[in-house]
């Protein structure tokens, strides 16, 4: 009699668990202006079940890295087509992704590390900036450029970032 109890008073705290799991992601996403793209982001890495909000934001920091890099691979392959039309702006990209990969990430990954959010707000604010100016370089306003995707979930992806470390201010 004891073992179905047992396991019944397992399974409830199991439940309760990843309610609680559940709902620190969907308050620290309601707080970030795309949910969706929070939620869906936080949810692909298991990771994110055990955070508290500084790990969430770590997790959505490593993720605009990742997605940098992903520009960043694009504008290099962009560039190898040698199209001097669109050299100067290519230009700009790389030196745009650049500093999001080697200086915003790790400012942001060392502020949430030392408990100072403020600096990471700064990082990931700097982010979502760099892929609005790699954007820009191209000039054309109404158009899309070749790295409008890419330059969109990074911007995107960081003012996300942006939103959650916020709670920790």
């Amino acid at each position: 009699m004891k073992l179905p109890f047992i396991i019944l008073a397992l399974l409830q705290m199991h439940e309760i668990t990843q309610i609680k799991e559940q709902t620190l992601i969907e308050t620290a996403c309601a707080n970030t202006p795309n949910y969706d793209l929070c939620v869906a982001t936080l949810r692909d890495f298991p990771s994110s079940a055990d955070a508290d909000v500084a790990g969430l934001g770590l997790i959505l920091v490593g993720a605009v890295k990742s997605k940098a890099e992903a520009a960043l691979s694009a504008v290099e392959e962009l560039r190898r087509r040698h199209d001097p039309e669109m050299r100067k702006a290519l230009d700009q990209c790389w030196i745009s992704y650049k500093a999001v990969i080697a200086a915003d990430v790790p400012e942001a990954v060392a502020a949430l590390t030392k408990g100072v959010p403020k600096f990471a707000e700064f990082g990931m604010s700097d982010a979502a900036w760099e892929a609005e100016i790699c954007e820009g370089s191209f000039g054309n306003e109404a158009a899309a450029t070749p790295l409008s995707g890419v330059n969109k979930e990074v911007h995107d992806l960081a003012e996300v970032a942006v939103g959650v470390i916020r709670i920790l201010l």
